[in-house]
């Protein structure tokens, strides 16, 4: 791919189409997922057996839900969902694990010495808990997982969204007016979200426990401090102001200049400067990148 303005308003275009696809099948599973769990749970005739398990659906037990249509295969084939959905996940891991160690902290080792070590910090974790607490202990595992995940969004999704939304970041390339509006109320409605169930768990769980009163007075001290600062730095990455431009954009006196940049055109005018790359930050031009 060319590095022209052009070049990259069509890699734009094809990851968007790329993600946009990926995410669309991801919802239609989650939909056909939730509508299996709804019809079969809520039917006439369940058994005792299927309505203990629709009271607490594990991965172990969701395979059931599937019977009606699989028969006997429904376990076999619900388990290769699962590795399949497992390896998906260890693959993105390792690669963000790659681009982390090569690009970002500029280790330099070969590449299977690379590939080993990521994919053993991957999966390292979670084969340790499997042998040790066995198939509950993976799930309690996905359970925790999933916490700490809602916990460290807000730090990756704002970031990201004043990041694509900056002019000074990312030039002509910047989301539009209507995907910042949309994309900010989305990912402050999750983020919300997230907080307020945090809270609520956290809140419920120091209710509801037996420990004595000094050790829920102890706990509430050390952690309600830690939530408040954890909100106050939501907030202070939201509102706070970047300034340091990364996107070096054409003379801004050359109306011309600008408009073609914008259109991706590879010459401002006959006489004009080579267009045909676009501007960079020269400092920023030799970070290596993963092989």
């Amino acid at each position: 791919m060319p590095n022209s303005v052009r070049g990259i308003n069509d890699a734009c275009r094809y990851f968007l189409i790329e993600s946009g696809f990926a995410l669309f099948i991801a919802f239609l599973i989650n939909l056909a997922v939730i509508s299996v769990s709804g019809t079969v749970c809520s039917a006439q005739n369940l058994s005792s057996e299927n309505a203990d398990r629709c009271g607490d659906l594990t991965l172990n037990s969701a395979s059931f839900l599937l019977q009606n249509v699989l028969g006997k295969s429904s376990s076999k084939i619900y388990a290769i969902a699962l590795l399949a959905s497992g390896q998906s996940s260890t693959i993105t891991g390792t690669y963000a694990g790659q681009f982390i160690m090569q690009g970002f902290l500029e280790l330099k080792m070969r590449k299977w010495v690379r590939n080993l070590v990521t994919r053993c910090i991957a999966i390292a974790p979670s084969l340790v808990v499997s042998i040790i607490g066995g198939s509950s202990g993976a799930g309690r595992l996905i359970v925790i997982a999933s916490m700490i995940l809602s916990f460290e969004l807000p730090f990756a999704l704002i970031p990201l969204l004043k990041f694509s939304s900056s002019a000074t970041k990312m030039g002509p390339h910047k989301n539009s007016i209507y995907i910042i509006v949309i994309s900010w109320i989305l990912g402050l409605g999750i983020i919300g979200i997230n907080i307020y169930y945090l809270s609520t768990s956290f809140v419920g769980w120091l209710i509801d426990n037996n420990l004595p009163k000094v050790g829920n007075v102890f706990i509430a001290i050390i952690v309600f401090p830690l939530m408040a600062t954890y909100i106050l730095a939501v907030i202070y990455l939201t509102f706070r102001k970047d300034s340091v431009v990364t996107f070096l954009g054409p003379n801004k006196n050359d109306p011309q200049q600008q408009a073609n940049m914008e259109n991706g055109l590879t010459k401002s005018t006959d006489e004009g400067p080579d267009m045909d790359r676009a501007p960079y930050r020269e400092d920023l031009a030799d970070i290596p990148l993963p092989e």
